[in-house]
């Protein structure tokens, strides 16, 4: 298990991060979401030894990650970290060996995953030569080459066509199974919801939700869809609070212990109810209740 305690950096200043703590477990997805600047990759490069921080710790399997631990992670940087003149199967040989792993290996699992994300072809091409979709799916098979036991990727997704997600998505889900713990940062929160066991939310360099979908959608009250009614009908009632109006449709947040049968008959004593159920929220509106109250004038960008 990867966990990450307590950490605080400041550049100059600036405050980076503020006691961020999370942990990643064996197997699981986790994704690191949060706005431009709000810690992330701060964050990841503490976790590769890139920083250091200015208080706190992280720690593998119960034990401070050192140079050897390092090793054995598999990381992908949000800018590209590539040789652009060096043909692909060779920088890959090479990064691989650089963590250790032999010659004859090392060719074997470049050329493992080079054809696992639809690099075969392109093998002998200057990295320069290839599009950014495809530098990033090089990337990710630098990150894999040597078979490491944590990965850590900032933006991996990013610059890809639908079809090299849904091959990444794969590869990540994959690994996971294996007992590799994958932590990964994304703008894309559909896919993040889709794909992740677990999501931690930073914001101005602190951590505002940690947990399931799920976890997150239950730390705020039920929320009700309404329709029919005319707009309006749930303004001022007690223990309700309006989120949404669209039309005869009206999205509501329960509060103060009112139950859905209360709500129902507020509704019916309003006019006809053609359609009354549970809303689950998404990731992106989760993430925009999460972060509000850490934005100037409490209010989500």
């Amino acid at each position: 298990m990867l966990a990450i305690e307590g950490l605080d950096k400041r550049f100059g200043t600036a405050t980076a991060l503020e006691d961020v703590t999370f942990e990643v477990r064996p197997g699981e997805l986790f994704g690191f979401v949060g706005g431009n600047g709000a810690g992330k990759t701060t964050t990841m490069r503490i976790v590769l030894g890139v920083l250091e921080p200015d208080a706190g710790s992280v720690s593998w399997r119960g034990a401070p990650v050192d140079a050897a631990v390092r090793r054995r992670i598999g990381y992908l940087p949000e800018e590209r970290g590539l040789y652009p003149k060096m043909r692909v199967v060779e920088q890959l040989v090479y990064l691989a060996r650089l963590h250790g792993v032999p010659r004859a290996a090392a060719v074997a699992a470049a050329e493992h995953w080079t054809e696992r994300l639809g690099l075969a072809g392109r093998r002998a091409d200057e990295v320069q030569k290839l599009s950014l979709g495809n530098q990033q799916r090089v990337q990710l098979c630098a990150a894999l080459v040597h078979d490491p036991e944590l990965l850590v990727l900032d933006e991996p997704f990013s610059g890809l066509d639908p079809t090299a997600v849904d091959t990444m998505s794969d590869v990540l889900r994959e690994r996971a199974a294996t007992g590799t713990p994958v932590i990964f940062s994304s703008h894309q929160l559909e896919l993040v919801e889709r794909l992740c066991d677990r999501v931690g939310i930073i914001s101005a360099g602190r951590m505002v939700a940690v947990g399931s979908v799920g976890e997150l959608r239950s730390g705020g009250g039920d929320r009700y869809d309404v329709t029919g009614p005319p707009p309006g009908w749930a303004d001022g009632l007690a223990g309700v609070r309006v989120l949404d109006t669209t039309g005869d449709r009206t999205r509501v947040e329960l509060v103060a212990g009112t139950g859905d049968q209360e709500l129902l008959t507020a509704a019916l004593a309003a006019g006809p109810v053609r359609a009354f159920g549970p809303y689950r929220p998404p990731l992106t509106e989760l993430y925009r209740d999460a972060v509000a109250d850490r934005l100037p004038g409490g209010a989500a960008a």
